[in-house]
């Protein structure tokens, strides 16, 4: 992990890996699909021209000992977003549960209004049950968590800016 000084008056974090396993995906597959794609990159453009892809963008919240939130592609604040479906897309179901960390779900304003933006939750959140679809999981890159819970705080802005510098699928 190396710090580098950012555009702007904050320094970058950058980490190395952290994979995700879409285990999940069998019951969430529209989620997971607009998951895979925007890491994959190969889904077009947004409407802010940018194009349609988690690289580039920031966790904008991060809640040492609680979530992350990131994926914001069209303001990079947590009040936009995108997905590969248009605006916004419905809730598959709520059929899998908030069981502890480390689980991947999507950030919503409601009922059915996911978007590019997703959660990473540190701790066991089962409050959500029912009203955010999970669709993966770390499974590599546990410290890659830890050092992002260190620029972190109780309001969620982070002391470093935390960018997504790539992105993927492994085959």
């Amino acid at each position: 992990m190396d710090l580098v000084k950012g555009p702007s008056s904050r320094p970058d974090l950058q980490v190395s890996v952290l994979l995700v396993d879409q285990s999940f995906s069998p019951t969430t597959l529209i989620t997971s699909e607009n998951f895979r794609a925007l890491c994959t990159c190969n889904k077009g453009i947004c409407r802010n021209r940018k194009p349609l892809q988690y690289k580039g963008t920031i966790f904008h919240r991060v809640n040492p000992r609680s979530l992350f939130k990131g994926g914001d592609l069209a303001k990079g604040n947590g009040l936009g977003g995108e997905s590969i479906y248009g605006d916004s897309f419905a809730d598959e179901n709520f059929v899998n549960k908030h069981i502890g960390p480390r689980i991947f779900f999507k950030a919503n304003t409601g009922l059915d209004t996911n978007d590019s933006q997703f959660f990473i939750c540190n701790v066991k959140t089962e409050w959500l049950d029912g009203t955010n679809v999970i669709f993966g999981q770390v499974v590599e890159g546990f410290d890659i968590i830890k050092a992002v819970e260190k620029v972190g705080s109780i309001s969620g802005l982070t002391s470093k800016s935390v960018t997504v510098s790539n992105c993927g699928q492994l085959s």
